[in-house]
């Protein structure tokens, strides 16, 4: 769907992570944020994800060169102020964080046996990168800044997640804190709760299919997984100066499948 063009962005300059394929969520973002009128400087680890991301930025409407940004090494985070000050911005208006990370790893044993060494890279990208990435970034963040997450509600466990979900509860802690800090500072810290999508990452998550099935049937608004376009517009408000003050919240974009019970998953 071609996002209508709009203002509600106009003059904002927006630092988002998480782009690699044209389909991703962290995508959609940002071809409506660029519709609706912001700077966009993309990130992306120096690896085979740099040069992906490097060919989707233009497709995006992003001219600008892709930051090297891998939140699992400190050197990365440590510059990262730097290139975006070389990158010819004096401030960071927006941020957006849309990371997870589900190693693979043999799971037939069950939750509880997953190691250490499968668990702390998840936990690692899907929830400290975020107050890594804010830190990171912080003086360069104005009063009216916002920063926002993409998450799936971590309220319950569901299929497949095991500790993909842990990270996302981690995720969301980790806005509260973050609000809690840099509120004083003027700046928004929120989250965006979306229903089951078909990313790349949801493709390594088993029964991801059943619960996409499931959460159609449930939400009294229907729900399409392969239609970004909602959770992007709630971003972008989320982005925008729309929300000046709501801080350390989730907003749930789902069909309102959140707010009827739950039947056939457990």
């Amino acid at each position: 769907m071609t996002e209508p063009a709009g203002t509600l962005l106009s003059g904002k300059r927006l630092l988002a992570t998480g782009v690699l394929t044209e389909s991703s969520l962290a995508s959609a973002v940002v071809r409506t944020a660029r519709a609706q009128g912001a700077e966009v400087l993309l990130t992306s680890p120096l690896c085979r994800g740099f040069s992906v991301t490097s060919r989707v930025a233009p497709r995006l409407g992003v001219e600008a060169d892709v930051l090297e940004l891998d939140v699992t090494l400190p050197d990365d985070l440590a510059g990262l102020e730097q290139a975006v000050r070389e990158a010819g911005w004096d401030r960071v208006d927006g941020v957006l964080h849309s990371l997870a990370y589900l190693p693979v790893a043999d799971r037939s044993a069950g939750f509880a046996a997953v190691p250490w060494e499968v668990v702390g890279p998840s936990l690692q990208t899907g929830a400290w990168s975020l107050a890594a990435l804010v830190h990171a970034v912080r003086p360069l963040l104005v009063r009216g800044s916002s920063i926002v997450g993409l998450d799936m509600d971590a309220e319950r466990a569901w299929p497949g997640q095991d500790w993909l979900g842990v990270a996302q509860a981690g995720l969301e802690a980790t806005t509260r804190y973050l609000a809690r800090e840099v509120g004083p500072d003027g700046v928004r810290v929120n989250l965006v709760a979306t229903g089951p999508q078909r990313t790349l990452l949801a493709k390594a998550v088993e029964g991801r299919d059943e619960l996409v099935r499931s959460w159609n049937d449930r939400a009294p608004l229907g729900w399409d997984a392969g239609d970004p376009t909602a959770v992007a517009r709630a971003a972008v408000m989320l982005l925008s100066d729309w929300f000046p003050a709501t801080t350390g919240s989730i907003v749930h974009v789902d069909g309102g499948a959140r707010a009827v019970a739950i039947s056939s998953l457990h």
